[in-house]
């Protein structure tokens, strides 16, 4: 990759768009107004267009939250993380992770306001002096869930925004008109100064070291919705770890799935988004999905080890129960097709990469689904056992909580540069050298 042209090639990206990119707006507008339309008879009619019942009182609402909020580590992981540990492969992939992080928070913080039912008292859930003399449990996991989220959303933002600064400098710079003038506001007066970059280069280092611990504790509060309760399937030691891995491994297949198409649309991408970078990504999720397969396994040893009844009866009536089809998709999706990336043939294959991303991310949704439902309707009294039933109101808003983040994602590729110009010209730089050790191999390599 040439290094004088890495600035055009992002730049052509953010000229206007063509009938392809019109089409695929018009797609992601059509499956949020499936879902806005599912929202508006939700709240006309109540919580009854949906599966939730009781037992069941947690259904695709909670499974979409938790779903939606792994999505959103990977753009961590890429970043902070992979910022840190200096990963050859982060540059050509860390900015549009970042977006993809923050319009999955956006998305992921919708469901418990829509699980709610009545969602104009949303305010409920902020722990804050009321007229109705309440005060927030702050024992419940689900407050920390509000202070997690939101904690993890406000850093997401910084730290995308400030990723974003040189990029938008030069932008600014080769804009004219209104353009120019919008840029100019955004890159707060960036001008590529020497204690400009001194500051910048601190403030980032110390964004990225505050936003990696966040991979950790964001996703494990959230398993603790779960693992705090005494439900059988849920309460385990295990789970923190657990979704974690699960986190890190669905984001990574999210991350495929809209940088391959990425690579394929925009002219001069495939020169930057390297199969190498793609391959990068490949090993995260087999990785990451060896640790889920082992946490699968480890559960149903210790289900049959602890011989407890109850713990027992969960983990044979989700193989073999009402929801067995559910399961072993689940399998085939998350433990079976990443063993593919072993090889590497398959890793370096654009084609199978895309396909294995897509279920990848299927086999995630589909096993938060397992975990949420099964337990809530299998648990300790057989006298209560139900079942559940799916709703066209719940499956519509779940297809428009897609079309919300595809939205934004389309919006983002074509007003800001969705690949961090500066970071991957600082990898193409030439080396500077010292003129002395020049001179010294020279007059070693003289006879």
């Amino acid at each position: 990759m040439e290094y004088a042209n890495i600035d055009q090639i992002v730049m052509k990206s953010l000229r206007p768009p063509k009938w392809g990119w019109f089409l695929c707006l018009a797609v992601a507008i059509l499956f949020l107004a499936m879902g806005i339309y599912g929202l508006i008879y939700q709240i006309a009619n109540g919580l009854e267009g949906s599966g939730i019942n009781h037992p069941v009182g947690w259904g695709v609402y909670i499974t979409n939250f938790v779903f939606w909020v792994g999505i959103a580590h990977a753009g961590t992981l890429i970043s902070a993380i992979m910022y840190l540990t200096r990963a050859p492969f982060r540059n050509s992939i860390c900015r549009a992770s970042e977006a993809m992080t923050v319009f999955a928070i956006i998305t992921a913080g919708l469901f418990p306001v829509i699980h709610l039912g009545r969602i104009w008292n949303f305010y409920w859930l902020f722990p804050y002096g009321n007229q109705r003399q309440l005060w927030i449990n702050f024992k419940s996991p689900l407050v920390w869930d509000l202070f997690a989220v939101l904690v993890y959303l406000i850093v997401s933002v910084m730290f995308f925004y400030l990723g974003l600064i040189p990029d938008l400098a030069t932008v600014r710079d080769k804009s004219t008109g209104f353009r120019r003038q919008i840029y100019r506001v955004l890159a707060l007066g960036f001008r590529g100064a020497s204690y400009q970059w001194l500051h910048y280069l601190k403030g980032y280092l110390l964004i990225a070291a505050l936003a990696t611990p966040l991979v950790i504790s964001v996703h494990s509060i959230v398993s603790w919705d779960f693992a705090v309760s005494s439900i059988p399937g849920w309460h385990s030691t295990i789970f923190a770890p657990y979704f974690v891995a699960g986190a890190i491994f669905s984001g990574s297949a999210l991350v495929l799935t809209i940088m391959i198409p990425l690579r394929k649309v925009f002219a001069g991408f495939d020169r930057i988004i390297t199969i190498d970078a793609l391959e990068g990504m490949a090993k995260i999720i087999l990785f990451t999905g060896m640790i889920i397969t082992f946490s699968y396994a480890i559960e149903f040893l210790m289900a049959f080890y602890s011989g407890s009844k109850y713990e027992e009866s969960i983990f044979w009536y989700r193989p073999f129960g009402e929801f067995k089809t559910f399961f072993w998709i689940m399998i085939i999706c998350n433990c079976l097709l990443p063993l593919l990336f072993w090889f590497k043939k398959v890793r370096r294959n654009v084609w199978i990469l895309f396909l294995i991303s897509i279920t990848t991310n299927i086999g995630m949704w589909l096993e938060r689904f397992t975990i949420v439902v099964t337990s809530l309707a299998h648990d300790f009294i057989p006298f209560v056992w139900g079942g559940y039933q799916f709703e066209w109101v719940e499956i519509w808003i779940s297809i428009g909580s897609f079309g919300w983040f595809f939205f934004w994602f389309l919006l983002f590729i074509k007003t800001l540069p969705s690949l961090a110009m500066t970071e991957i010209k600082e990898k193409e730089m030439p080396p500077l050298r010292n003129p002395l050790e020049t001179e010294i191999r020279e007059a070693v390599a003289q006879p």
